[in-house]
């Protein structure tokens, strides 16, 4: 009875709730077993993961031709620091006997020993977004954007945007990141922080974590604000982050008075771009990763075909220059 009801709730957690997008099932049925690749996210609550699930849809109804029975769940926690409960709807997947599972751990150590154990049970797992720490023999294949070198182009841009606004690479700048310890935000931030301490004379003053809420990063952005007035650059690390940094310097009314430069591709983002409240993002191929996920899965689990270790699932660059070109908008969701 304590099975069923973690499964139950599991199922509930889909964004939008309780949808699920497999083959031969009714929306909100339950799990299809030895049919079903369970594509497992951080949140369903952003557009990021969103854009996620609508990859492992396209993949899905392409490998339906392939494989008419096979069905494709989605399944996450109702926020990035519940890392207990994207661990129960792993376990789960893995006591329904799931043929395989595509997982964005959403911390790089905790999901260690269920992904062991999906392996274990002979359920292989493909590995999105964060990299887990360890032994990389548990899992098959890890498809992520390069987090340390899109990390460093935010910085290059950074410093190449503040030269050409202020005449130097002096002054002070903040960190908006998101959850710490997650392996995308380790990459993300250090390889951010790391090319600024060694390409530019600019002080971080504060890192800050808002946890993936867009409330939450918009009060901390408003004191990082009001106690640092003199800050010449900001980074907001992932979508809910920079989504609330934008709107605090907008509430300032600050907005091209201070290099803001976000990370990921939501419209609100792109928005944020074209009016001049951020002069930049970074944006990941998430699409990519949901459809390219459940593809790798499909082979190694189905298909039975050899996939390659590492998979880099790319980045763009955007800002009010190339916002509308054809490059961008494929990423942009």
């Amino acid at each position: 009875m304590k099975k069923l009801l973690v499964i139950l709730v599991a199922l509930m957690l889909v964004v939008p709730m309780a949808t699920l997008f497999a083959s031969g099932a009714t929306e909100g049925s339950g799990a299809t077993g030895a049919s079903e690749i369970a594509v497992i996210v951080k949140t369903g609550n952003s557009g990021f993961w969103q854009n996620v699930q609508t990859g492992a849809i396209a993949a899905q109804k392409e490998l339906q031709a392939q494989t008419p029975k096979l069905s494709v769940t989605f399944l996450g926690p109702q926020s990035e620091s519940n890392v207990n409960e994207e661990i129960n709807i792993v376990q789960s997947a893995i006591d329904r006997g799931v043929k395989a599972i595509v997982l964005a751990p959403s911390d790089v150590t905790a999901l260690v020993p269920v992904v062991k154990k999906a392996k274990e049970a002979g359920i292989p797992v493909v590995i999105i977004d964060s990299l887990l720490t360890g032994d990389s023999s548990n899992y098959v294949s890890f498809l992520a954007t390069d987090n340390d070198a899109a990390g460093r182009a935010c910085a290059k841009t950074m410093i190449e945007l503040v030269k050409a606004k202020t005449g130097s690479d002096t002054g002070k700048i903040a960190v908006m990141s998101y959850v710490a310890g997650v392996g995308s935000e380790i990459g993300r931030v250090g390889g951010f922080k790391d090319y600024i301490a060694k390409n530019s004379k600019l002080q971080i003053v504060t890192t800050q974590y808002s946890n993936s809420d867009q409330v939450t990063a918009l009060n901390q952005t408003t004191n990082v604000l009001a106690s640092n007035p003199d800050l010449v650059g900001i980074f907001g690390a992932n979508e809910p982050t920079a989504i609330g940094m934008g709107r605090a310097i907008s509430q300032a009314g600050i907005a091209g008075k201070i290099i803001a430069v976000g990370f990921d591709g939501s419209s609100v983002l792109a928005n944020f771009v074209k009016d001049g409240t951020l002069q930049a993002i970074c944006v990941q191929s998430s699409f990519n990763m949901g459809y390219l996920g459940v593809k790798t899965a499909y082979d190694v689990a189905i298909a039975k075909k050899t996939v390659p270790e590492k998979v880099d699932t790319g980045f763009v660059m955007a800002t009010k220059d190339n916002i509308d070109s054809q490059k961008v908008k494929d990423v942009l969701y």
